[in-house]
């Protein structure tokens, strides 16, 4: 196959249905944006795992909900991973890109070398939180650390908090491709049954402390798609999640073509960052000009660096704080006046 049809469904996420059962979802495919997303940091090989599936699940996610602006999803626990954070931005115009960034903080003096990445995140919880912008409410949902990966969890949140069973298989790693230097690759498919009415009143229920699995969800007809349709997703390979030869469509066909797949546009995605040195001033806009002093570098500036991408800024500290913005709005219309 040539490259290019190899490399066409790279970083882009396929959204399909399962007509016969009543399922939705997503196939991701990440290879460069992981590249770029894991090069802004230096992580150990174990928090690489961490950041890597919180990635793909941010994409699968992140396309599943219609957003204005940004999903995030974040890790936090009492070991040696501490936060995993991760940001999907939502095209801002028909026919971009989205655009995804992730950051992770860790304890390096309680890393322990590890078959199982999730096994340094101990107690905690796993939250989704959408920000749909301007004159929008924010939401927030959490869930506990619980099931054995971040797929488990983000299972545990959608059962739990929106009761839709939710199911996701996921394979990253470092590939090795003739011609190519080696490089992080990761592919996923997540299944997600469409709504049920009516309901779960039930306040806990049969999976890993207590939380509501599909089984609490789904009976009957339903539970049967949902099973067959999981069943059939088993089957899937590791080579066909994140090799470059199969197409998302064929694998679809491979998997459910008895379930009847329909696929929809596949939406590009790209690492990208939201930080700016606006931003960074709104951010310390809460301080004083006498709290600000305290932030002066020997270069007589105020500087701040994005956990996210790296970004360096470089700020006078007389602009900076409220104090500081109120002398800016001042200027600025002074100088409307005289004009």
């Amino acid at each position: 196959m040539a490259k290019s049809a190899q490399i066409a469904w790279d970083d882009t996420v396929l959204p399909f249905q399962l007509d016969r059962s009543g399922i939705r979802g997503r196939v991701a495919r990440l290879d460069g944006t992981l590249d770029q997303v894991l090069a802004q940091h230096n992580y150990p090989p174990a928090i690489e795992a961490l950041v890597a599936e919180a990635a793909t699940l941010t994409a699968l996610i992140g396309q599943s909900i219609k957003l204005r602006w940004k999903l995030s999803l974040q890790v936090r626990g009492k070991g040696a991973a501490r936060l995993i954070a991760t940001d999907y931005y939502g095209p801002s115009e028909e026919g971009e890109p989205a655009r995804v960034r992730c950051y992770a903080s860790f304890d390096a003096d309680k890393l322990t070398e590890t078959d199982d990445p999730f096994s340094l995140i101990g107690e905690g919880f796993f939250a989704v939180m959408l920000d749909q912008g301007e004159g929008m409410l924010p939401y927030q949902g959490f869930t506990p650390i619980a099931g054995g990966s971040l797929s488990a969890c983000a299972e545990a949140y959608f059962a739990q908090s929106e009761q839709l069973p939710t199911r996701f298989q996921l394979s990253f790693g470092k590939s090795q491709e003739p011609g190519r230097a080696a490089h992080w690759r990761a592919g996923g498919v997540m299944l997600q049954h469409m709504p049920q009415t009516g309901g779960v009143a039930a306040a806990s229920g049969s999976g890993d402390a207590g939380l509501l699995n599909h089984a609490d969800i789904l009976s009957g007809e339903p539970a049967e798609d949902w099973n067959r349709a999981n069943m059939l997703l088993d089957t899937v390979e590791e080579l066909e999640l994140i090799g470059p030869t199969l197409s998302p469509s064929d694998l679809l066909v491979r998997l459910f073509h008895e379930e009847e797949p329909r696929v929809f546009e596949a939406q590009p995605l790209h690492f990208g960052c939201s930080c700016s040195a606006d931003k960074v001033r709104n951010t310390l806009s809460i301080y004083s000009q006498k709290d600000i002093a305290q932030m002066i570098d020997d270069m007589g500036m105020v500087t701040a660096d994005c956990q996210f991408c790296g970004a360096h800024y470089e700020l006078e500290p007389e602009t900076l704080g409220f104090e500081g913005s109120l002398a800016a709005e001042a200027a600025g219309a002074a100088q409307k006046d005289v004009h």
